[in-house]
């Protein structure tokens, strides 16, 4: 595959996982958006398709490491890219358990997590701070707007996934509000891959 169509991959993920994930909560009747984690979408009989939207933005996200290492200013970067594509083939992966009353009849949080969510919940993390990260390495380049736009994401990406996993933990102050602060999180990071991968692609 070309380096062009491998860009391309990185640029179209952002936007497939987020109609997707969308469009399919917008279909639970009992799922609040607000309130929920995304990964909880992949919880009941329709869980499917948040399982298949984990693992189609994984695999994109990977050529797009692989198009960043052929092409990209930093080959650190595309590894850290390639970090958070595992991160998102992880967690499709292993299924999330039940959080925040969500699928209903389930508990707040689980007094003993399992083996399972244990293990999407450490490739979320991994996934998360490589994004993070990598936000902060593509940002040392020559121009100051890019460098102010990518540090900038970094800062608030990190910062938003952590008071939405404030929120999951069930602290009182945020937990209604967590799966709008994750939802903010990820557009902010989907947001700089497109344009991380429109930039590369036209230099």
């Amino acid at each position: 595959m070309g380096d062009q169509p491998l860009l391309a991959c990185g640029m179209a993920a952002g936007p497939l996982f987020t109609a997707t994930y969308l469009l399919e909560g917008a279909g639970r009747a009992d799922y609040k958006s607000f309130r929920h984690p995304v990964s909880s979408l992949a919880l009941g009989p329709a869980g499917w398709a948040q399982t298949a939207n984990f693992l189609v933005a994984g695999l994109l996200s990977l050529l797009f490491a692989v198009g960043l290492w052929r092409t990209g200013p930093s080959h650190w970067g595309a590894l850290l890219i390639g970090v958070w594509a595992v991160g998102l083939l992880g967690a499709g992966a292993f299924r999330t358990d039940p959080v925040s009353g969500y699928p209903v009849g389930t508990p707040d949080q689980l007094q003993h997590p399992t083996r399972v969510g244990a293990l999407h919940d450490l490739f979320s993390l991994i996934g998360f701070l490589a994004l993070a990260v990598a936000c902060f390495v593509f940002a040392l380049s020559n121009s100051p707007g890019w460098a102010l736009y990518s540090t900038a994401s970094g800062a608030l990406f990190a910062t938003t996934m952590t008071l939405a996993s404030a929120a999951f933990s069930q602290h009182e102050r945020w937990v209604d509000l967590g799966g709008l602060l994750q939802r903010v999180a990820l557009t902010i990071g989907w947001t700089w891959q497109t344009l991380l991968g429109a930039r590369v692609l036209h230099t």
